[in-house]
């Protein structure tokens, strides 16, 4: 019993608690979202709970391990979310035109969820190995670590994934000293590109035009960004009815369980990538910015853990994990107020969804993890 009470006590001491609070914020009003979403407590409300207490529990647990024990496994995690990449390229379960499952009997995974974790704690790893000894060859050997996993999730294929993964190591990249110069290049080419595409909108969608670099699919998404209208009960359903949603709740909302859009159906994937405009709609602007203030504070938490972190390796990974709910939570609103493209970028502890969460759960476990043993913390 002693021994239960020790372990008790222990775990509740890892947390960070400013952290903590946000979290439980953010898991509530998740909560309070889905029970409407759904129009009640059906299995998909149940499933939400169960997947966000699973989600605490493992971040409970990760918060526990010392930052230099998490750090051992990165190789070996690396490396197993590679092969089981692989072996979905190979045999992988094909479901909508994507093959993005590996069934391995008694569970069907999706093993390229594991890497938005796996990359930049391998990356972490490799420049905090080394620090000391850094040269200009280290930032593409790093380069290539990123690319293999990047290009395999491109491949399956799942772009949103993808690009999560990709920010994540670059994150890491970035903030162990890649020069900003570098960068001007590759932002100049991306502003052309963009540039090109809206000046010749008409003549790159029109039906045939391929884009080589890009899956119909996909092209199509980007299309539709920038013109919805299109196709307005086909590609277009989903950005048409999110942003109609979102501008139907006004100021204050329309009220809780109130929202037409949602209880009429119009919102497509509503518990899922969607959700955010079910929030919008019935707590209007208000709730909207309450809401990102939250993210908002998740995010400034997890980079003043990056800032105190007491080595090399913890400091990229809290910066760079920090980075990738950013992202997260910039790429979902930006999907469902038509700013950006449909890409399946679920919102952090309020979307419907269990990897998911456990994902977000193993990554706020690892910042809790490094808070817990800054220099000025108790070990």
């Amino acid at each position: 019993m002693k021994l239960i009470f020790k372990f008790l006590l222990r775990g509740i001491t890892a947390f960070d608690w400013p952290l903590m609070i946000v979290l439980l914020l953010l898991g509530a009003t998740g909560l309070l979202v889905m029970h409407s979403a759904v129009g009640g407590t059906d299995w998909r409300y149940a499933d939400h709970l169960r997947n966000l207490l699973i989600g605490l529990g493992v971040m409970w647990i990760v918060a526990m391990v010392p930052f230099q024990c998490i750090l051992k496994f990165a190789v070996p995690f690396y490396v197993v979310g590679v092969v089981l990449l692989l072996g979905v390229e190979f045999f992988g379960h094909t479901s909508k035109g994507a093959t993005r499952w590996l069934n391995l009997g008694f569970i069907r995974i999706q093993p390229s969820e594991m890497l938005k974790i796996a990359v930049p704690l391998m990356l972490a790893w490799y420049f905090h190995k080394r620090e000391s000894s850094l040269r200009f060859y280290d930032f593409f050997a790093a380069g290539a670590l990123l690319l293999v996993p990047f290009l395999l999730i491109v491949k399956q294929p799942d772009l949103g994934t993808a690009l999560l993964v990709f920010g994540a190591g670059f994150c890491v990249i970035y903030f162990a000293g890649l020069s900003f110069k570098l960068l001007v290049p590759i932002t100049i080419a991306a502003v052309v590109g963009i540039g090109g595409i809206i000046v010749y909108q008409k003549d790159l969608c029109q039906e045939g035009t391929d884009w080589v670099v890009l899956h119909d699919y996909q092209k199509h998404r980007v299309c539709t960004l920038l013109d919805p209208n299109n196709d307005p009960l086909g590609k277009g359903f989903h950005t048409i009815q999110s942003t109609i949603a979102v501008g139907s709740g006004g100021v204050y909302g329309k009220g809780y369980m109130s929202g037409t859009q949602t209880h009429l159906d119009f919102i497509p994937e509503r518990t899922t990538d969607f959700i955010f405009a079910v929030f919008a709609e019935e707590f209007g602007l208000y709730g909207g910015v309450t809401l990102l203030i939250l993210y908002l504070l998740l995010v400034f938490r997890g980079l003043a853990i990056a800032i105190r972190a007491p080595t090399h390796g913890s400091r990229l990974l809290a910066g760079a994990l920090t980075m990738v709910l950013f992202v997260y939570v910039f790429v979902n609103i930006g999907m469902v107020t038509g700013l950006l493209p449909v890409v399946g970028v679920p919102l952090p502890l309020l979307s419907y969804g269990g990897t998911a969460l456990v994902t977000i759960g193993i990554a706020c476990g690892m910042l809790m993890s490094i808070s817990h043993y800054l220099p000025n913390s108790e070990p």
